[in-house]
């Protein structure tokens, strides 16, 4: 082991590890456990971005909604998140034109950037307070040879619609970038407090009359005209069901074959003092995220931490889904911490989170329905970028539900290709990441010695 990774180890490894992600904890108002027979126009599963947005928009189009969620709203992948509103400039174009081709590509660029707008009015809509910071969102390299594929990705994105534009270094080091980041594209959007975002949508779920029930994991479930959910003490029946449960689907015994649920890391620093910020500038708060293999993404928060996250990927045997620390993904986040912010040295890191996105082979979201009545939806593949996504995705749905034309989810349909079975899907994608690995650090080791030398 190196000294760096020796010190990264020490850094981590009695860090408070948050069960429940960075950003929220258990509600002081708990809904209570599902108890007897519940009916519905609607029953909802998962009360993440993408369930409470659904429950939200069908209440609002005069449904009933049952909403049922196994630990409290916000406590999945909507609560563990690095807080960015970002849109189609977060996604693979090359690999959507292959996979779909450009006419269709384009529709998916739209359904992302819309969802920013969606969200953005949302906030103002309910009145949600999550110290949104409508910066923008650069995607900026740390060595001039990701220069190529940002511009290749950059100018690809512009002719299937996706709006952004070049910053060049010069106005990075204007605009206070720290300057571990060279230059890069950027998109509008921001970033924000996710864990006060989903708990904003729980509060408008609950006083719009939604049943929210929490602590209620749902065992099982049955097709027919109408569907029929059995909790642990209780039971709810709809003709509709919508489950909006993500990276957890698979374990619900749909989507096996379609998504792997793959975990995610977060560190967050201790606050940084007054000269600690004035060291960095980065006056306009601006979300980074690198365009590294597996990216890396940084940015400081309302209450002056910083957040670092993903970096390193992990995946469990037989698409499990385990609420446990993933110390080597928090040592490679510290290690990135110090080597991309030399003025701060001595940060201290206060706790690290875990979490679980669902991806497609091919990235692209998981959007349908199933049952022999087509009366089941499920949306699932937000590769990483479920925030604005998973929301605006309620609408579309909700839309589809009321009888109402929906192109833009029309477009997300398309045929995912089937995942591997174990062991062999364990092993390609242990590999795969390997790979991944040895790519981004070589990037890496090019950054550091281009860095010494100035």
């Amino acid at each position: 082991m190196s000294r760096g990774s020796e010190s990264a180890s020490a850094m981590t490894g009695s860090l408070r590890f948050r069960r429940t992600g960075g950003w929220v904890d258990r509600p002081a108002d708990l809904q209570p456990e599902l108890e007897g027979h519940v009916s519905a126009d609607v029953i909802v599963v998962g009360a993440g971005f993408a369930g409470l947005s659904t429950a939200l928009e069908l209440t609002a189009r005069g449904a009933r909604v049952v909403l049922l969620e196994q630990e409290f709203g916000g406590f999945g992948a909507s609560g563990r998140n690095a807080g960015y509103l970002l849109g189609s400039m977060g996604i693979e174009f090359e690999l959507f034109v292959k996979r779909v081709g450009f006419e269709h590509a384009r529709k998916f660029v739209s359904y992302y950037d819309e969802a920013v707008c969606y969200v953005e009015r949302r906030l103002t809509e309910l009145g949600i307070d999550c110290d949104y910071n409508p910066s923008g969102v650069i995607r900026a390299v740390v060595h001039p040879s990701q220069e190529k594929w940002l511009r290749r990705s950059m100018e690809l994105g512009l002719k299937l619609g996706s709006v952004t534009r070049f910053v060049n270094s010069a106005e990075m080091r204007r605009r206070g970038i720290p300057p571990a980041f060279l230059f890069g594209c950027e998109q509008r959007g921001g970033t924000l407090n996710p864990g006060k975002y989903v708990s904003g949508l729980r509060r408008a779920a609950l006083q719009a009359g939604v049943r929210l029930y929490e602590r209620t994991p749902l065992l099982s479930y049955k097709e027919g005209s109408v569907v029929t959910c059995k909790t642990a003490r209780g039971s709810a029946s709809a003709p509709l069901m919508v489950l909006a449960t993500n990276a957890y689907t698979p374990q619900l015994g749909l989507l096996r074959d379609k998504v792997a649920p793959l975990r995610v890391s977060a560190i967050e620093t201790e606050p940084l003092s007054q000269t600690q910020l004035a060291s960095l500038g980065w006056q306009g708060r601006e979300g980074i995220i690198t365009p590294h293999l597996t990216m890396e993404s940084h940015r400081l928060t309302a209450h002056n931490t910083m957040v670092l996250t993903v970096k390193k990927l992990n995946y469990v045997y037989g698409s499990k889904t385990p609420n446990v620390p993933d110390h080597g993904a928090y040592d490679a986040l510290a290690k990135t911490l110090r080597e991309r912010y030399p003025s701060l040295q001595g940060l201290g890191i206060q706790h690290c989170w875990s979490g679980y996105v669902s991806v497609a082979y091919d990235a692209l979201p998981v959007v349908g329905a199933t049952g022999a009545q087509q009366n089941i939806l499920y949306v699932s593949g937000c590769s990483g970028h479920g925030l604005a996504t998973h929301s605006f995705v309620g609408q579309l749905l909700a839309e589809k539900m009321h009888g109402d034309e929906t192109p833009l989810l029309d477009a997300l349909c398309h045929k995912t290709p089937s995942t591997l079975p174990e062991p062999f899907q364990w092993c390609a994608l242990k590999a795969t990441f390997a790979a991944i690995k040895q790519y981004d650090d070589w990037t890496n080791r090019k950054a550091r010695k281009t860095a010494t030398a100035y």
